[in-house]
């Protein structure tokens, strides 16, 4: 493999090109496979099917979803902010070497200088 081809990657396979035709349909048929053994096929014909028939209750669940991750991103956000600013500021390595102290305590105790 060359420099180039490392940096800038290879170009994106067209599905009729001929010279990708074979490995794009044996992915597809791979793909396939695997969502009909985890019986993935059926759990997305099954959310169609609730998502044709009752289109407010889909949205609202779809956008009831979205709306609790982003509450609970920001509710995570405000908690690591505050704690931040009650606790003294320390990096990364002084705050696992504080908790390497804390879980090996008898080893320190029975430590000599």
């Amino acid at each position: 493999m060359g420099w180039k081809k490392m940096i800038f990657g290879e170009k994106m396979p067209d599905k009729d090109d001929p010279k990708y035709k074979e490995r794009y349909e044996k992915e597809v048929a791979a793909g396939r496979k695997t969502a009909r053994i985890l019986r993935l096929d059926k759990a997305a014909g099954a959310v169609q099917r609730f998502a044709c028939h009752h289109p407010r209750w889909f949205l609202a669940i779809v956008f009831g979803i979205v709306l609790a991750c982003l509450g609970h991103n920001i509710h995570r956000i405000v908690a690591v902010y505050q704690t931040r600013q009650v606790e003294k500021r320390v990096t990364a390595t002084e705050h696992q070497e504080q908790l390497l102290k804390q879980r090996h305590k008898t080893y320190d105790a029975n430590r000599t200088n």
